[in-house]
């Protein structure tokens, strides 16, 4: 079978690696941005775009010739797959619809804009609605979707990982004892919730906070955190190898979220056995055994996010019994061979 896999470049090292788990099971896949078959023949103009059917999206169908296609953006290019009759697969990895309400807040405020959103919103309708399938990449996610499309088949497929690829580097110069955050700032409902650190921070002043990451809500919440002389900011760290040395040299990894649905820090962390504490909130109770492979704290609780930090940094054997049951739950349950091989199962009952 032929899977054309098309996504935003960003995602070409973890979709390459469902690739290859797919050679396995007699797959053949072509990895494309689906955003680059616009930059020809002068078809970067956004509303041009939505009219003409690029060559360069003919030329790849043609001569690829794909049995169905995988995308992660309801967009343009999915409805032409659509119009090409080829079987069209969802991997959808956010609350899509939360997102456009919350644009239309903070972002699509001209009416340019808000024409351009109502066409997008129209394009992703059909994308939803004549998709074969569509794979929510939680449990949580799955519900939100249902709520839209009640009669749409669904089945969830989590995010996977590559274990091999997640090992010891030389760390960085860190304070300890430490705790890590590895989170961008691009959501405001996710962001801030951070701020539930002011007060956790200021209750631990022995122990260093580091935040790696950033984003447009960073100046909302760095000046309340940057009040703490334990609390350091790290900017953007490259990806993966400074990613890797900064879990390595963590001693407990921290998701201190509003909204998530499957974030990949929580099974980085992990690989690289440190102990996991995170918000429990969306996918991430879908990570995380409470109690057993990592802690889960309720939104704003401050004073148990103390006490499970406190935990994990002083008592070591209860720190290392959770790092290595994390460890293992994650081997056992989202490595990409494990992720592609339900799939592969999946699919067939779809096509």
């Amino acid at each position: 079978m032929k899977l054309l896999i098309a996504v935003d470049e960003s995602r070409f090292v973890y979709l390459r690696q469902f690739g290859d788990a797919l050679k396995n099971h007699g797959f053949e896949y072509k990895l494309i941005d689906d955003l680059d078959i616009y930059y020809q023949n002068n078809l970067s103009n956004k509303y041009l775009k939505w009219i003409k059917i690029p060559k360069k999206f003919q030329d790849i169908i043609q001569e690829f010739k794909p049995d169905v296609v995988f995308t992660e953006r309801v967009s343009h290019f999915s409805s032409l797959v659509l119009k090409s009759n080829i079987p069209l697969i969802i991997f959808l990895r956010g609350d899509y619809w939360m997102e456009v309400k919350l644009g239309m807040i903070t972002i699509y405020k001209s009416k340019n804009k808000r024409m351009e959103i109502w066409i997008k919103q129209r394009i992703a309708h059909k994308c939803f609605n004549e998709s074969t399938l569509i794979f929510p990449i939680c449990k949580y996610l799955e519900k939100i979707v249902k709520e839209h499309y009640p009669d749409k088949p669904t089945e969830v497929l989590y995010q996977g990982i590559e274990p091999k690829d997640w090992y010891p580097q030389k760390g960085m110069n860190l304070k300890h004892p430490c705790v890590g955050l590895l989170q961008d700032a691009k959501i405001w409902e996710k962001t801030k919730e951070m701020i539930t650190l002011d007060k956790v921070m200021e209750s631990m002043p022995d122990v260093t906070f580091y935040w790696a990451g950033d984003g447009p809500y960073r100046d909302k919440v760095l000046p309340i955190l940057e009040k703490h002389d334990n609390f350091k900011w790290l900017g953007s760290l490259q990806y993966p190898d400074q990613v890797r040395q900064f879990l390595t040299e963590i001693d407990v990894y921290a998701l201190i979220s509003g909204i998530d649905m499957s974030p990949l820090t929580i099974l980085e962390a992990s690989l690289m056995e440190k102990p996991v504490i995170a918000t429990n909130v969306g996918g991430i109770p879908e990570l995380i055994q409470d109690g057993k492979t990592g802690f889960l704290v309720e939104k704003g609780d401050y004073n148990n996010l103390i006490e499970k930090l406190t935990l994990l940094i002083n008592d070591k054997q209860k720190s290392k019994e959770i790092s290595l049951a994390g460890y293992n739950f994650i081997k056992e349950h989202f490595t990409w061979d494990i992720v592609a091989n339900n799939f592969v199962k999946i699919i067939k009952s779809y096509l």
